[in-house]
């Protein structure tokens, strides 16, 4: 099937299924906002057909803008992908966004790795570090780093929002996530007072 870019119903589109980046409703949201008011979508959307309609690829935040703006369709590539295929391109557009959280970034390598692995490229631990090489080929962080930011995908939600927060640094977060579940619950309910 060729590929084309389509107009389809904004209720017909869907956020990836565990989409890692958020879209905030900023100063960044506004202008996007303002130049899809001024000159409509410039680039459409990826997107992937489902039974359920189309699972956005790549365009989440033009989506949200569109519809704050009350729009009610959009231009979209509709492109058959496996999960690994959509997973590795949902990262690859999003991974180089400014002002990133260290958590979107820690669950968006993780995705990619382990997408990267089950496309058969890698197995095993020198595979791991193999495709965390190859993943560093095309990423502003070294392989060592993208190593650092999935660590912080074993800490539990709060101390990682502590994390994004800035209230506890991106290297304590780090060895903090070496902890098992229960000591990174004793060490935030006796440290922040807070229930877990």
């Amino acid at each position: 099937m060729k590929e084309q870019v389509q107009e389809i119903r904004i209720t017909e589109l869907h956020p990836f299924r565990n989409h890692p980046f958020h879209v905030k409703d900023d100063e960044s949201m506004q202008a996007l906002c303002d130049s899809i008011r001024e000159y409509g979508v410039l680039s459409p959307l990826l997107a992937r057909p489902t039974e359920e309609g189309y699972e956005i690829v790549s365009g989440h935040r033009r989506r949200s803008a569109a519809l704050k703006l009350g729009l009610e369709k959009l231009p979209v590539l509709v492109r058959e992908m496996t999960d690994d295929e959509a997973i590795i391109l949902m990262v690859d557009s999003n991974i180089q966004r400014e002002n990133l959280l260290p958590s979107e970034k820690a669950f968006a390598y993780k995705m990619k790795l382990e997408a990267m692995n089950h496309q058969g490229k890698t197995s095993g631990q020198v595979g791991q570090k193999w495709s965390r090489d190859l993943l560093a080929e095309n990423v502003s962080d070294s392989s060592r780093q993208i190593q650092r930011y999935i660590r912080l995908t074993y800490l539990a939600k709060p101390i990682l929002d502590l994390v994004d927060e800035g209230r506890i640094a991106f290297s304590p977060g780090v060895e903090l996530s070496y902890l098992t579940k229960q000591e990174q619950q004793d060490l935030f309910m006796d440290h922040f007072k807070q229930d877990f």
